[in-house]
């Protein structure tokens, strides 16, 4: 999926619980409690979306190997190591 730059995105005002103490800690270390959320979530949603991607490919990804294990590569003859 291609997404605009992160300068690009709208945002969306969203209401985050989390540990007094944690928050208390970015504050005094002068971490943006948002940009950190965000650069979390990117990282998590990134993830679940390559294993949906797997998920949905997954009887094209076995047929493949099947193939390879089968028949070998294609092209493997030219191959030049």
């Amino acid at each position: 999926m291609n997404r605009p730059s992160k300068i690009d995105r709208p945002k969306k005002a969203t209401n985050v619980s989390l540990p007094v103490d944690m928050v208390e800690d970015a504050r005094r270390l002068g971490i943006n409690v948002s940009q950190a959320c965000e650069a979390g979530l990117e990282v998590e949603v990134r993830k679940a979306m390559a294993e949906e991607w797997l998920r949905e490919n997954k009887e094209a990804l076995d047929w493949s190997n099947q193939y390879v294990e089968k028949f070998g590569l294609p092209l493997a003859k030219h191959r030049m190591f």
